[in-house]
């Protein structure tokens, strides 16, 4: 290999120059990483940006790789931070070598986690038990906290915290695509924290259920949300109240997602622990319960199971979901 593409080329560029230069791999097919589909070409074309800014940093050439590739998603905002993930994958790949680090990734949950545990939180909520029927709670209140960041400011910071203090996997972070609904009564009181975000990459029931093979996955795999947290404050005891949470945001979730990303979601889903929970709120809001997890965690590179198996339930936002979830 020669040029601003050959391996040796590449490696004096990054590093001093050595008597057994790094070889990287060619890619001979393509691969979908990140969504994309990567093969010669692309691969050399990142290469060449490499080469040719060899004093950038990683966010500048990431910016740029977007940019060149007008990777932007459905709201046209430009998927730099894809690009930073695809670069990462193809160096685990060892078929580039990005330029080290010049910053260590800042921890973002600091400021978060303090806003959380200032003195006051648990104060300002009342723990008062609410014990009317549904009926005496309407109409209810979905705030969407992150739409309007600005005026949904204060409601956000208690979604985190509600979720945190109270649910049994507790919450850190979202990070992605993402809705977060605060639903709160006719007075005002919080009631409940439901949390959208990433679907599982792989799930033998939702997939078949479906009709999905892998390359149909990774085209529409964008078009399914997964309800990752869903909480019911622990002095809330209100009968149908989760299932009836679950019809109001089924039937707007759609346009949030479509108003925010710039595309819409065809189904929903959710993974149920049985050990704790019997899924009796989603059969109630008319989910359909599909299988079980096989309890490899999305981190888990292995065959063996790391979690406990867990329930898949499903929930279309359009009859035709299939045909939209599986279209050429």
């Amino acid at each position: 290999m020669g040029g601003i593409n050959g391996a040796q080329d590449f490696f004096i560029l990054f590093g001093t120059p050595s008597l057994f230069p790094r070889i990287l791999p060619p890619v001979f097919e393509h691969s979908i990483i990140q969504g994309r589909s990567i093969g010669p070409a692309e691969l050399a074309q990142v290469r060449e940006v490499l080469a040719g800014h060899p004093d950038w940093s990683r966010w500048r050439i990431s910016k740029l790789l977007a940019t060149l590739w007008d990777w932007r998603n459905g709201a046209g905002q430009l998927k730099d931070m894809a690009a930073r993930t695809l670069l990462l994958k193809l160096e685990q790949r060892g078929l580039i070598v990005l330029p080290p680090r010049r910053h260590v990734p800042p921890n973002r949950m600091r400021p978060k986690l303090a806003q959380m545990q200032m003195p006051g939180l648990d104060v300002a909520v009342s723990r008062t038990p609410i014990l009317s029927p549904l009926n005496a709670l309407l109409p209810l209140t979905l705030c969407e906290c992150s739409l309007d960041r600005k005026a949904a400011a204060g409601q956000r910071a208690l979604f985190n915290a509600l979720l945190r203090q109270h649910h049994y996997l507790s919450h850190s972070s979202t990070v992605g695509e993402n809705l977060q609904y605060l639903i709160s009564d006719i007075q005002g009181r919080p009631l409940a924290c439901v949390l959208f975000g990433a679907p599982a990459w792989q799930c033998k029931a939702r997939d078949q259920h479906i009709g999905w093979d892998a390359p149909t996955r990774q085209r529409h795999l964008g078009y399914v949300a997964n309800n990752t947290r869903f909480l019911i404050l622990p002095w809330v005891q209100v009968p149908h109240l989760a299932s009836h949470v679950l019809g109001r945001i089924a039937r707007q979730l759609s346009g949030d997602w479509q108003r925010k990303y710039g595309h819409p979601v065809h189904l929903l889903e959710t993974f149920v622990d049985t050990s704790r929970f019997r899924g009796t709120c989603y059969r109630a809001a008319n989910w359909t319960e599909v299988g079980q997890t096989t309890g490899r965690t999305r981190q888990n590179k292995t065959m063996t199971p790391q979690a406990p198996p867990k329930a898949v339930w499903l929930y279309p936002l359009r009859k035709d979901f299939r045909q939209a979830l599986c279209a050429s």
